[in-house]
């Protein structure tokens, strides 16, 4: 959450050189966000954050420990970035006293390239009253948006980023190594935590446990080997969605006139796929649950008014390509079962499937919406969306679950069934469905 930090009370440690680690998953851009911080004083900082410009950055309150800021920015909101800080002061080469790896490469174009002297102490691993953060500085704001895995921070080495992961001889991919062992030791700061879920009790073997300053962790099944699906903060045509809770939850928040659908960051163009949307606030009359393949161009579309858009109104129940369903309302779940392969598409409330609708029985559709095939639509995929009218009071909030097993910061309260073993639903997930994810996408 945009909100969350961690933090823990440290002794002194190696000021002059550590590595610092994490899988990242940005949810929102530009605005500067903090991921890691540590302060020697109320004034006297370091920090290691993204900028309002997307960029990544070492900075210090005091600047000769160092501003180094990259020309790369950062702004894919549907990867796991894996991200490195390797610091050693006390090498002769500047450029190798402040060193970025992201997802095992090293970053070398930099907008602005100050290192700090050679064998500065800069201000990490202090220790004493001004404690090291997590998810944001000392000071409230610049919280970090979006998701982090495997946090781990070895004090007194400069290690590569070999340790933390390795390249797939197959796909070529950067991948996660889940057990790290530091090339000399941990030091006495040394932590990893985030290993395979939302603990704060380090894995390392130090016992360098950390403590929750504000917000909530939760756990999610979204993370670097299997990345889920979430609403687009780029696909924002009036951005106003008022997009929280990992891109899982929106909102409008100003009247505009017509509201644009927000679509999934994901799509698929075959197979068969599942999720589910909570109306947690229905709007009067426009509130939409569906898929598209024709995203908006400009005003006056609402969703479900262009081709290759199949939208389920909770107002009238009206389900494009088929007979009316039951109405929906505040606190009710819509399920979208989509079958790629025979061009069908099912929605449930509250696990009844509408119009007595089966979605296992392949091409006959038995009580499905017959849908364009995603070669045809044009963008040649479909994506998941929920839209209303910005103008209608009140305005619609959804909360979508593509898998992690939550409505907003809520569990389900009894997952259901799912043979792909893929995701944690509300309810069963019809056999040959899986998550909306890349590994659902590569079944």
């Amino acid at each position: 959450m945009a909100n969350t930090f961690i933090y823990r009370t440290e002794s002194a440690g190696n000021r002059r050189t550590f590595t610092w680690s994490a899988w990242v998953k940005r949810s929102k851009l530009g605005s500067s966000q903090f991921l890691a911080a540590c302060s020697y004083s109320a004034s006297d900082e370091a920090y290691f954050f993204f900028n309002g410009s997307d960029n990544l950055i070492w900075q210090s309150s005091s600047a000769s420990y160092g501003d180094v800021r990259t020309n790369r920015v950062f702004r894919d909101v549907n990867a796991w970035y894996h991200i490195v800080l390797a610091v050693d002061t006390t090498q002769v080469t500047a450029s190798n006293r402040i060193r970025f790896y992201v997802n095992g490469v090293e970053e070398t174009s930099f907008s602005n390239a100050s290192y700090p002297n050679q064998d500065t102490q800069v201000y990490w691993n202090v220790g004493g009253t001004y404690y090291p953060r997590i998810g944001r500085r000392h000071s409230s704001g610049d919280e970090f948006d979006g998701l982090m895995s495997h946090v781990v921070h070895i004090d007194g080495t400069q290690e590569l980023p070999t340790i933390f992961g390795s390249t797939d001889s197959t796909t070529g991919e950067w991948k996660i190594k889940v057990d790290i062992s530091p090339s000399s030791g941990w030091g006495t700061n040394g932590y990893h935590i985030l290993k395979n879920g939302n603990s704060l009790t380090d894995q390392s073997g130090q016992s360098n446990n950390w403590s929750l300053g504000n917000g909530t962790l939760t756990k999610t099944e979204d993370n670097p080997s299997n990345v889920f699906a979430t609403l687009n903060s780029i696909d924002n045509f009036y951005s106003n969605h008022g997009l929280t809770n990992g891109n899982t939850r929106t909102s409008s928040s100003t009247s505009t006139g017509y509201q644009s659908p927000i679509f999934t960051t994901l799509g698929a163009a075959s197979g068969k796929y599942y999720a589910e949307c909570k109306a947690v606030q229905t709007s009067t009359a426009y509130s939409k649950i569906g898929i598209g393949a024709t995203q908006i161009t400009g005003t006056n579309q609402s969703f479900g008014s262009l081709s290759n858009q199949y939208v389920y109104n909770g107002e009238t129940g009206a389900i494009t390509g088929q007979s009316n369903g039951a109405t929906y309302t505040d606190g009710d779940i819509i399920g979208i079962a989509l079958d790629l392969d025979n061009n069908k598409l099912y929605f449930h409330k509250n696990g009844t499937y509408q119009n007595s609708g089966v979605p296992t029985s392949g091409s006959t559709g038995t009580g499905a919406s017959s849908i364009t095939a995603a070669s045809s639509t044009g963008l040649g995929f479909y994506l998941l969306g929920c839209g209303d009218i910005a103008s209608d009071s009140p305005q619609a909030i959804w909360e979508w679950n593509f898998g992690n097993g939550y409505f907003g910061t809520t569990a389900v309260s009894s997952a259901g069934t799912n043979a792909s073993n893929n995701g944690i639903f509300e309810y069963d997930v019809p056999s040959g469905y899986t998550a909306l994810s890349t590994k659902g996408l590569n079944t």
